[in-house]
């Protein structure tokens, strides 16, 4: 106790109480201060921490009850113990539940208070062992989940390059489509950072069905042809079989995306015919960041538009392809889309 004493505040109206408590306090090695009343003890408390503070209950203006809810509000790692010259039981229970550590009735005996002072201060010290110990088991669980975030992302995006080989999607469209996927997600709806980053690895699988599409068909640099385009149709029902049946909420986002990406909000696109808000809004918004990206990139069968031009182009498929609420948060969002483009080239 020499080595790092405890603090020690003692609050009591009585200043013959206050200099009894702190003789006897300190000769068990304590460092001990005294006030006189509340307000007292409050400028006290905010210019110094202290461990524990020693009060009594009845005092002129604010009261006993009063400083112990100001101490568990503004200094929650002080310990609290009162003392009161009524023998009432409710009162004693209420302070318990109050966040005190204990009470203690007058008159009292110089080992009774050593022994609750003791105890209170061995609960303090053992609360906040048991709160540094949560801390870093949150910050351990937190940290082992990002690892495993990395590990998912980095798995999917060798499987979805190893998939880039045989279609007309590279590894970098299906990052970026993500990437600008979950910027749309924060903006129109204002996810948490884990659904943010669900339909950032979700929607970078939109086109994994492409892989069950012929490759000759695939990377034909001409017009297709109409039966060569119903082939490619199929991608979304294939990519939807691919990762359906999945009790991982990500999956099952992916699953949503892969099927209803091509889905228009006039309800003219594929494979269902799905209109308006019958189509997933994960897809609506997909759909949005893909078109964005396509257009901006080579394609196997044309060079890329210049952005102003792709603008236009997705300006004219408001209402139509794509969801008005949707594009309009792309367009507020277009300074952070450009800087993902920047930062993920071909």
């Amino acid at each position: 106790m020499q080595n790092d004493p405890a603090r020690i505040l003692i609050v009591d109206d009585e200043p013959h109480i206050c200099e009894l408590l702190a003789r006897w306090l300190t000769a068990e090695g304590y460092n001990c201060a005294t006030a006189f009343s509340a307000p007292m003890a409050l400028q006290l408390l905010e210019t110094g921490q202290f461990h524990l503070v020693l009060c009594d209950i009845m005092m002129p203006g604010m009261d006993g009850m009063g400083l112990l809810n100001m101490i568990r509000g503004k200094f929650s790692d002080t310990a609290v113990l009162m003392v009161t010259a009524v023998d009432d039981r409710r009162t004693g229970i209420l302070a318990v539940e109050l966040g005190a550590y204990g009470y203690v009735i007058k008159p009292f005996e110089r080992n009774e208070i050593l022994i609750h002072v003791a105890d209170a201060l061995e609960r303090r010290s053992e609360k906040l062992l048991s709160q540094e110990y949560a801390s870093n088991l949150s910050d351990q669980l937190e940290k082992q989940v990002r690892e495993i975030r990395q590990r998912e992302r980095e798995s999917i995006f060798r499987l979805l390059s190893a998939i880039s080989y045989r279609t007309d999607e590279t590894e970098a469209h299906m990052r970026r489509v993500g990437l600008c996927a979950s910027v749309l997600l924060k903006e129109a709806l204002g996810w948490e950072t884990e659904e943010v980053t669900d339909i950032e690895l979700a929607a970078a699988m939109h086109d994994v069905g492409k892989i069950g599409i012929p490759e000759a068909i695939m990377r034909k640099p001409e017009k297709l042809t109409p039966e060569e385009f119903e082939i490619v149709k199929g991608h979304t029902e294939i990519g939807a079989r691919i990762l359906s049946g999945s009790d991982e909420p990500m999956l099952q986002l992916a699953a949503d995306i892969a099927l209803s990406h091509h889905e228009k909000y006039d309800g003219s696109g594929y494979p269902h015919g799905l209109s308006g808000e019958d189509i997933p809004e994960c897809a609506r918004i997909v759909a949005i960041a893909d078109m964005y990206d396509s257009l901006t990139h080579t394609r196997v069968y044309r060079p890329p538009f210049q952005e102003e031009e792709a603008l236009n182009i997705m300006k004219l498929e408001k209402g139509k392809y794509f969801d008005p609420r949707l594009l309009d948060c792309f367009f507020r969002s277009l300074g952070e889309i450009r800087s993902i483009r920047e930062r993920t080239p071909e």
